[in-house]
């Protein structure tokens, strides 16, 4: 809510309203982007524009800048991009974050929970090493069980 008291009031000149209507009639301007560049609200820029139709405004010479024309559409188009770039962003980081809680609940079910239990017959084997004539060919290592002593 806004504050009591005096509000400030700003009063355009007639050649301000008079370019601002004018930029806002270029081919691929929007009221918006000129209100939002000539800080001020769309619509007031749209009351503007219904005075100069009426003949309230008088537009005749009134300076429009191309430059500012191409600078208020390559405006608009950065802001598109940035959007964009955000929403990209944001989808980038749900998929990092998706990724590393499925790696996180792939790892810790893939750890063993208890100690391993063998069989009497199983204590003390060993696998050996292959020997090195046994190396790139289809071969196992051997595994040698040792006597279970008492």
């Amino acid at each position: 809510m806004g504050r009591p008291g005096l509000r400030k009031k700003n009063r355009y000149s007639e050649d301000f309203k008079a370019t601002a209507v004018k930029l806002s009639q270029l081919a691929e301007v929007r009221v918006q982007d000129v209100a939002e560049a000539l800080d001020i609200h769309p619509f007031m820029l749209s009351r503007w524009r219904k005075e100069v139709r009426d003949g309230v405004i008088v537009v005749k010479g009134a300076k429009v800048d191309i430059q500012t024309a191409g600078e208020l559409k390559r405006l608009r188009e950065l802001e598109k991009k940035y959007k964009i770039l955000q929403e990209e962003h944001a989808l980038l980081k749900k998929a990092i974050r998706f990724a590393s809680e499925q790696r996180q609940k792939s790892s810790s079910t893939s750890k063993q929970t208890g100690p391993i239990m063998r069989s009497p017959l199983c204590v003390g084997s060993t696998v050996s090493p292959a020997p090195a004539s046994m190396l790139g060919t289809n071969a196992l290592p051997v595994r040698v069980r040792k006597p279970i002593s008492s």
